[in-house]
């Protein structure tokens, strides 16, 4: 933010007593106006690209990435918890669809 956003836009400076600097920047009425920074600050991801860390050393230079060893696999997502034959898996199934069809009884 500038300083002219808090003042509403202009600010008034009063006249140059000297003469030298009155011709080598001309003012209209004693008013300046701020138009922007003369040295804007980075944005963060060009402050970081500038000052991130070199590799400067051979030793550095010439490392590889670490090797981990390969991760195991993965559990699978299901697994059969009672081990009933297929016949009484569909007999269970039919059972529970029929009773989620009725509608539920109140007592």
């Amino acid at each position: 933010m500038s300083i002219s956003t808090f003042s509403g836009g202009r600010i008034s400076v009063p006249p140059l007593l000297n003469s030298s600097a009155s011709k080598t920047a001309p003012c209209s009425g004693g008013n300046l106006v701020i138009e922007c920074s003369s040295r804007p600050n980075k944005k963060a991801t060009a402050h970081h690209m500038k000052t991130r860390p070199r590799k400067s050393q051979p030793w550095d230079i010439r490392r590889k990435p670490t090797v981990y060893p390969p991760l195991p696999p993965l559990p699978p997502d299901w697994t059969v918890v009672s081990s009933i034959s297929s016949d009484e898996i569909v007999e269970v199934a039919s059972s529970i669809a029929s009773s989620a069809q009725a509608p539920p009884t109140t007592e």
